[in-house]
Parts: structure tokens; C-alpha cells; sequence
């Protein structure tokens, strides 16, 4: 075996450590490589918002209740759900009072499907009977019935 010049073993001690320094770097990163992150997106405006529909039958007179069947249609493209039903009444007529009337609704919960409409609660509306005032200001009057939920 041929002795190294005084170069060549300064030329080998330098790859040498340079093979070291290179493969103990690639060592020393894989092992102790660590990683994390976050990320965000924005969901659509839709999925929550349904029309819902009160309806009942005509011919109301004072001191008789019809029932109310509640529904919702939602068009939006995801389900959601629709929760405790408030309804209100009013009139056509400024002299029928919405005072006189009172309507109910149960508590429905119901999930609505994207695109379908489904029966979301029932309840009742009632003519109260005035003992002390004329309420013939509600003959042929429309009456509504208007829900809300939450």
C-alpha cells in the first residue's frame, strides 16, 4: 500500500469531515425535524335560513279555535334545524284588534332537509269572545298568522 503525501491526507481529513458534517447534518434533521400549522376557511352565507309557512282554515268566529299546521321550506343546499316556534297574528282590518286572537305553537326542533319542506310543528288560533266589545269589525277580515323561530 502506497503512503499519502502530506496533501493528500489534508485533502482526505478535509472530505472526510466534510462527509460527516454533510451526512450527520442530514442525521441530525431527519431526526429531529418537527412540524405545525393551522388553516381557516369560511363557510357559505347559506344553511340557516328557511320560510315558514302558518296555515289554517277560514270561517273564525268568536270564540272558536282552528287548528294551525306549521311547515318550513328550506332552499338553501344544507339541512338545518328549526327551533321554538313564535307565532304572532294581524289583520287587514285596523278595527279586528290581533288582541282578540291568540295562536300557539309547539316547540318543533324539526331538521329541515336541503330543498324540502317539512311539517315543523301544530298549534292552535283562537278567536277570544268579547263580552264588551263589538267585533264585527273581523267579519270578512284576513287574518295571519306569522312565525318565527330560533
Amino acid at each position: 500500500m502506497r503512503k499519502l503525501s502530506k496533501k493528500s491526507r489534508i485533502t482526505a481529513a478535509v472530505a472526510g469531515v466534510a462527509l460527516v458534517a454533510v451526512g450527520g447534518g442530514a442525521a441530525y434533521a431527519y431526526w429531529t425535524t418537527t412540524g405545525s400549522g393551522n388553516g381557516t376557511a369560511t363557510n357559505s352565507a347559506g344553511g340557516g335560513t328557511v320560510t315558514l309557512h302558518a296555515t289554517f282554515d277560514g270561517g273564525l268566529a268568536p270564540g272558536n279555535q282552528v287548528d294551525v299546521a306549521y311547515t318550513a321550506t328550506n332552499s338553501t343546499t344544507s339541512s338545518t334545524k328549526v327551533g321554538e316556534l313564535t307565532p304572532t297574528v294581524s289583520t287587514d282590518n285596523a278595527g279586528c284588534l290581533p288582541g282578540w286572537f291568540t295562536a300557539t305553537a309547539e316547540t318543533s326542533n324539526t331538521l329541515v332537509a336541503a330543498g324540502a319542506t317539512t311539517s315543523v310543528g301544530t298549534g292552535t288560533l283562537t278567536f277570544n269572545d268579547s263580552a264588551t266589545e263589538n267585533q264585527d269589525a273581523c267579519k270578512g277580515a284576513v287574518v295571519t298568522v306569522s312565525v318565527t323561530s330560533e
